[in-house]
This record gives structure tokens, C-alpha cells and sequence, in this order.
């Protein structure tokens, strides 16, 4: 992967604002599937723990994302800023996707991100836990609408 990194505002140290701002962005790019386009918010050397899988650097990143989503289909996300400080940010996410099968899923799980000067994220450490769901117990149904943003928006349930 070639692209040229761009500085990815806000830049840390993060206020409560920024904070969010980031989250939505995540929660934005991620909602694409495009493996590229995420790939660019981390840094070229970017250290990951996903579960059980570790990674480090864009290109490790781009096709973990595309083995995800190739397995993890109609994948929708919600995230939740849950604390921050100087250059870090901690949310707490669930996301829904089925599989070939047909099973639907919810996954829920918390991450820690750490940023650099120029707001790409350096480290990203996340636990997830998956919960099967049938299709009628859906709730994440595409990207967050317009009324449910900024920093009056619904809390993530918590089953």
C-alpha cells in the first residue's frame, strides 16, 4: 500500500469535542468496508491486537480488514467514546453481521486507542466478544442516521 499519510484531525491532546469527532470518524470509515480508506487513519507502523490476532503496519491491517469483512457480511457499527485523555481514547462498541450461513451475530467489545502528533492512531487494542442474534433482535441496521449524532445521541444498550 502506497498511499501518502495525511495528517487525520483533531490532533491529541483530545477535549471531550475532539474526542467524539474521533469516534464518529471511526465509526464513519469503519461502516464503509473499505479496507484501504480505514487503513488510512493509522499510522504505517500501527500495532493492533484484535481479539487474538496482532498486527502491525497498514498492509497487515488491510487484509485482516478484508478477511473480516469477506467472512462478516452486511457488517453495521456503532461506537461510544467511553473515556479520554491526553492522546488516548477508550470506546466501547457493538457491531452486527451475519455470516454465510445466514447466522446473525452481535459482537460487543471495548477498545484503547493511542494517537500520534499528526492525529493517526498508533495503537489499537481490542477485545470483542461475539453473541449470536436472530435476524427479528437486529438493531444496528446501517450507518448511524443523521438525528442519532453529536453529543446528545442514544447510548449503546448494553445487551
Amino acid at each position: 500500500m502506497t498511499a501518502v499519510t495525511q495528517p487525520r484531525p483533531p490532533f491529541p491532546p483530545f477535549d471531550e469535542e475532539s474526542a467524539r469527532h474521533k469516534v464518529q470518524a471511526a465509526e464513519d470509515a469503519w461502516n464503509t468496508r473499505d479496507p484501504e480508506r480505514v487503513a488510512l487513519a493509522y499510522t504505517e507502523d500501527s500495532v493492533w491486537r484484535n481479539r487474538d490476532t496482532f498486527l502491525v503496519g497498514r498492509t497487515e491491517i488491510v487484509e485482516f480488514l478484508r478477511r473480516k469483512w469477506a467472512r462478516e457480511l452486511d457488517y453495521a457499527l456503532r461506537k461510544e467514546l467511553w473515556s479520554y485523555s491526553g492522546n488516548r481514547i477508550a470506546v466501547r462498541f457493538q457491531y452486527e453481521c451475519r455470516d454465510a450461513s445466514g447466522q446473525w451475530w452481535r459482537s460487543y467489545g471495548n477498545e484503547l486507542w493511542e494517537f500520534d502528533e499528526a492525529g493517526l492512531m498508533r495503537r489499537r487494542e481490542a477485545g470483542i466478544h461475539d453473541v449470536p442474534i436472530t435476524e427479528a433482535e437486529r438493531r444496528v441496521l446501517g450507518p448511524r442516521p443523521e438525528a442519532e449524532r453529536g453529543p446528545d445521541r442514544p447510548s449503546l444498550p448494553v445487551h
